[in-house]
């Protein structure tokens, strides 16, 4: 299975990949099919059914709106954030929406958009049933989709536990695990991040092509963190999130590191919280490799961009390529569905993505590499999802924040020694593959456990 730096990092918006990002994908999925195949004209009504984790959750994550945009022809990564609320506005005061942004039928959030919270399809916990139907109530198309995390989508056809399309491109260097990333480091004498370059070039990419877009992500990720540090006031949702980027930001300006050596941990928890507060609101992220851990790698990076001498964008470049190394171990091998196995898959994923990037960009070998993340995931591992009120806020916002220093930490540890150690980043990937499968399901994206329950109850 082939899967690129551009699938691990997508630009989307907020507040997440899977039940905001991936339903709206589905979405726009099936009115194109329905345009592409010459049947919209006959379409009268279509019925979404959101099952599972986006039926528990699916209203504080904006799976309802992400539906209806999807429906209009909208996709996650080039929608106009700005103008999303007049066009909801307007779509629910109508009571309709224009299939694939042409063909205008009726559609009301409850009537033909039902959150199923009972049901979960027993192939994956974020399953959608589109159903379009004629005049005649006869129906036209029926598709079921999965969501299973990251933004990736996947139908009936192709799913099975958290597995996305087979992708038949050769790679130069195929490895479907750490120990055979290693191998090819090993043989080739190549960096991680500069076997991860070629490889990338399999998809038909030009070195050129590859290095701009990979730059483009970073743009958009620091424009994220800028967004967020200028922004204020409350969150959406019934929780009333106060931001906290915005003020922060002005206390440390007003402070002196030199009265606190460790002030560079205040910045990489405020990278976080800017990008996380943005994600929460709506805003235009960069998956990473999910919305709800959004936060983690581009702290990280900033923190290497901004307190790192030899900074640069070739550093950059190489950072994300390496995280996403790392990334198609966690997809290939476990998951990064919050829904699946918990917060482990996404800000743990995260965190060992982001500690593996700064290891090498800091000058480490493969090994160092290998073991940073390696920390990273094994110091996350039984992490529960348990957003409260469904909303990618509490504990979520703060835990990107957290995790970050703990990447820069495992880069740390890992740089200081020689990359011997003794738990493989394979064993640390199938231990929360299978912690995630022991998991009871309320602690996996339904709020319906831990904080989610306990605090409110309070």
């Amino acid at each position: 299975m082939a899967i690129s730096v551009f699938d691990l990092f997508k630009i989307g918006i907020g507040p997440s990949s899977s039940h905001t990002g991936g339903p709206m994908a589905a979405a726009h999925k099936f009115a194109r099919g329905l345009h592409d195949d010459g049947l919209l004209p006959r379409a009268a009504r279509v019925e979404v059914i959101l099952y599972g984790s986006l039926g528990l959750t699916g209203k504080g994550h904006g799976s309802d709106k992400a539906v209806l945009l999807g429906l209009s022809g909208e996709k996650p990564e080039l929608v106009d954030v700005d103008s999303i609320d007049a066009r909801l506005a307007e779509m629910r005061a109508s009571g309709t929406v224009k299939l694939f942004g042409s063909h205008e039928i009726p559609f009301v959030v409850g009537q033909d958009l039902v959150f199923e919270r009972k049901i979960s399809l027993p192939e994956h916990p974020n399953g959608m049933r589109f159903t379009a139907y004629d005049e005649q109530g006869d129906t036209l198309r029926e598709k079921v989709y999965f969501s299973v995390g990251g933004g990736f989508v996947v139908d009936e056809k192709a799913t099975g536990a958290d597995r996305i399309k087979p992708d038949d491109t050769v790679l130069p260097y195929p490895f479907a695990s750490g120990e055979e990333l290693l191998k090819h480091c090993s043989n080739t004498g190549l960096s991680i991040s500069a076997l991860m370059l070629e490889n990338e070039k399999a998809f038909g990419r030009t070195e050129e092509e590859i290095r701009s877009g990979i730059l483009n992500l970073w743009r958009v990720m620091s424009d994220c963190v800028r967004r967020g540090i200028t922004k204020e006031g409350v969150l959406p949702g019934g929780l009333k999130v106060k931001r906290r980027a915005n003020q922060l930001h002005r206390r440390l300006q007003a402070e002196s590191a030199e009265k606190d050596p460790l002030q560079a941990m205040d910045w990489v928890a405020l990278f976080a919280l800017a990008v996380n507060e943005e994600n929460a609101a709506g805003g235009r992220i960069v998956t990473a490799p999910t919305n709800g851990a959004a936060g983690i790698i581009p702290a990280v990076l900033t923190y290497y961009t901004k307190f790192v001498p030899h900074a640069d964008d070739e550093g950059v470049v190489r950072f994300l390529l390496t995280a996403a190394a790392i990334g198609v171990l966690f997809k290939e091998n476990a998951s990064i569905s919050g829904a699946e196995v918990g917060c482990q898959g996404e800000v743990g994923s995260a965190c060992s993505m982001a500690s593996a990037g700064l290891t090498e960009v800091m000058g480490g070998t493969p090994e160092q590499v290998e073991n940073a993340a390696e920390i990273g995931i094994e110091h996350n591992l039984g992490l529960t999802c348990d957003p409260i009120g469904g909303l990618v806020q509490i504990p979520c916002i703060e835990r990107n924040a957290v995790a970050s220093n703990k990447a820069i930490t495992a880069a740390r540890i890992a740089l200081r020694g020689d990359g011997r150690h003794y738990v493989a980043l394979d064993k640390a990937i199938k231990t929360m593959r299978d912690t995630g499968r022991d998991m009871l399901d309320k602690y996996k994206e339904t709020s319906r456990g831990g904080l989610a329950v306990n605090v409110i109850e309070c």
